[in-house]
């Protein structure tokens, strides 16, 4: 059994880690919920019984075995080193480490094997490179990849609350006739699509389209993989989608790339296009596999296929995957 910290209790991520915690079984013993100070002193339940959150500090972690972190990057970054000293092995949900070359950046049906060579801190990658990656190995292992080119059709869960409660607003009040003014998000989301997740750069790409190239290559272990990323923001209150269009290295036939995937961990193949059974986010949330189809051959590329993805972006794309992680750490011995 081991002492378990989950940092940012009280968020939409927190709260999903806590939730995977209890489905998955995992072997908790001792349970710390820890978030801001305006969440200090409430009471959340696990496994039935209530538990208190108390305000993250520096000396939280004293006896901690593992602590999930879902607070955002700069509480990683003043948090983390603390929880390590303390002797906790840290799994991250931030951007803060995950391009750090001593911290091994993790989807375990990907890459479990770098948890291993840990040194305190694992990262848990951005939530369209955790699903992406998860389709792209078993391709990428049997002929080898040239370039990736993805489109994301990015739900607002992945902002949290204030992104679901401004759809919801938005929605209603366009419904009766009002034009609400945004305030997560640079222009109004409801019944609109906006291709602008976190800050434009020099290139004209945003952060998340760049955070999503380098993790992809990261977890490949693919360096110098061309990967370009357009990330979209959608209406949609959970579950992510990913337009996946890919070069490979040998020729592959969309039928032997279905039998890849469907032999892979983590995927479930739902490609019957023709009796309307594709991956939705609508099927995807509540799930922790990640679901692929419309697998079809690129007209456009002797070497080319096109696939979709759906996946729920607060199970796989961050708590599912971070407790996966600590699954791994506890069965292999590498904690």
């Amino acid at each position: 059994m081991f002492n378990v910290a989950v940092v940012g209790a009280t968020g939409a991520v927190g709260s999903m880690m806590l939730r995977v915690l209890e489905e998955r079984g995992f072997p908790v013993s001792e349970l710390r919920p820890l978030a801001s100070a305006r969440s200090d002193g409430r009471t959340i339940e696990y496994l039935g019984k209530p538990f208190t959150v108390r305000e993250l500090a520096e000396d939280s972690f004293d006896g901690v075995d593992i602590a999930l972190f879902s607070a955002g990057g700069q509480r990683s970054r003043d948090f983390a080193p603390a929880a390590v000293e303390a002797g906790a092995v840290v799994i991250d949900n931030s951007s803060a480490f995950r391009m750090a070359p001593n911290v091994p950046l993790v989807v375990p049906e990907v890459n479990e094997a770098a948890i291993q060579g840990h040194q305190g801190i694992i990262a848990n990658p951005n939530c369209v490179a955790a699903p992406l990656v998860v389709v792209l190995k078993p391709l990428a292992d049997a002929v080898g990849l040239e370039r990736v080119i993805i489109s994301s059709y990015q739900a607002v869960s992945g902002t949290g609350a204030g992104g679901i409660a401004e759809l919801r607003r938005e929605t209603e009040g366009y419904l009766a006739g009002d034009e609400p003014d945004p305030e997560v998000y640079p222009h109004p989301i409801a019944f609109n699509v906006l291709p602008h997740i976190d800050a434009f750069d020099e290139t004209g790409y945003t952060g998340e389209e760049r955070k999503v190239i380098a993790e992809t290559q990261k977890m490949l272990g693919l360096p110098s993989l061309a990967v370009s990323a357009t990330c979209v923001r959608v209406p949609v209150f959970n579950g992510h989608s990913v337009s996946i269009q890919i070069e490979t290295t040998e020729p592959l036939t969309a039928d032997a790339a279905r039998g890849l995937l469907m032999a892979a961990p983590g995927l479930i193949l739902t490609d019957e296009p023709e009796q309307g059974i594709y991956p939705l986010p609508r099927l995807a949330t509540g799930r922790d596999e990640v679901m692929v189809g419309r697998i079809r051959k690129d007209l456009s590329h002797p070497r080319g296929l096109a696939l979709w993805l759906s996946s729920d972006n607060l199970r796989k794309g961050a708590a599912t995957n971070a407790v996966q992680i600590a699954e791994s750490l506890v069965t292999r011995g590498w904690l």
